[in-house]
């Protein structure tokens, strides 16, 4: 019970890393970013060039991974997004062929085989008789410092009042003098510097490969289905909710079985309240 409770948060803390910048996209701007497990994987494989083939200190790494996925972002948004704006489903159905084709050019650049990342912090702690890595609680960590930053950002600031605002009604911020261009470009810098902060998190938790980004996508879009419409709350407890759900799978029935209660737990959602467990809410 004890590695299966440790074992649950530590791995609730990474889905909800992974889910933030992608719930931040959906509250903003009313989009799924299929695309946003493409973030994860190109951070992780930056990070893993930088670091284990230049041998680049982990620290810059991590930068140099945070500003690819805030490019990735930022041109997705203007070269794409940005020209499809108003039509939902063809930003949803370009993403995902955007992430196709990136993972076609990562197959190209390291090859389609899988890769072992080195731990970003090596070592273990053990907490009443359970090996706990530091890698995974740093990722745990690190979610809880970017949902606190995250939420003093947009209730303390200026541009993350602005967000608040773009969230609950375009129109009206338009109106209000905001520039939701901007600001909409801004969401799409943070959420792809999240998704890559996530990606290489992911990676050291599991392993690096060109499909890597399926796995973090169906969590994300799960989390924000799940959760509710734009609830970042809601997706927090929603990443817990599933974390512990594949845990539970893992440890006592089969390891196989490890998405398919995650799946059905959507399908549930969607047939009682398709709004999700918590609704709309704004940030």
């Amino acid at each position: 019970m004890t590695q299966i409770l440790i074992q649950g948060l530590l791995l609730s803390g990474l889905y909800a890393l992974i889910a933030i910048g992608f719930t931040l996209i959906f509250s903003v701007g009313r989009v799924l970013n299929l695309a946003y497990g493409a973030y994860l994987m190109i951070g992780a494989y930056g990070y893993f060039y930088v670091v284990q083939t230049l041998s680049f200190p982990k620290p810059l790494g991590l930068v140099i991974a945070i500003i690819i996925g805030a490019l990735a972002g930022v041109l997705k948004y203007q070269l794409l997004v940005k020209r499809l704006k108003g039509d939902h489903v063809a930003v949803e159905i370009s993403t995902l062929i955007l992430a196709v084709v990136i993972q076609a050019g990562i197959v190209l650049l390291f090859n389609d085989s899988a890769k072992i990342m080195h731990p970003i912090i090596p070592g273990v702690w053990r907490v009443g008789g359970v090996a706990v890595t530091y890698n995974i609680l740093a990722a745990t960590l690190m979610s809880w410092v970017i949902l606190i930053g995250l939420y003093l950002f947009v209730q303390q600031t200026h541009t993350g009042r602005a967000i608040r605002a773009v969230s609950m009604d375009v129109k009206g911020a338009a109106i209000s003098g905001i520039d939701t261009d901007r600001i909409n470009l801004t969401t799409w810098a943070i959420s792809g510097a999240l998704g890559a902060i996530a990606g290489v998190f992911f990676a050291s938790y599991t392993q690096l490969s060109p499909s890597m980004w399926v796995g973090p996508l169906i969590i994300a879009v799960a989390v924000v289905i799940v959760g509710g419409i734009g609830s970042i709350i809601g997706s927090l407890i929603v990443a817990h909710i599933i974390g512990f759900m594949e845990t539970i799978t893992t440890s006592l029935i089969a390891a196989e079985l490890r998405g398919v209660f995650t799946m059905l737990l959507i399908i549930i959602v969607l047939v009682i309240t398709p709004k999700g467990l918590f609704g709309r809410e704004e940030l």
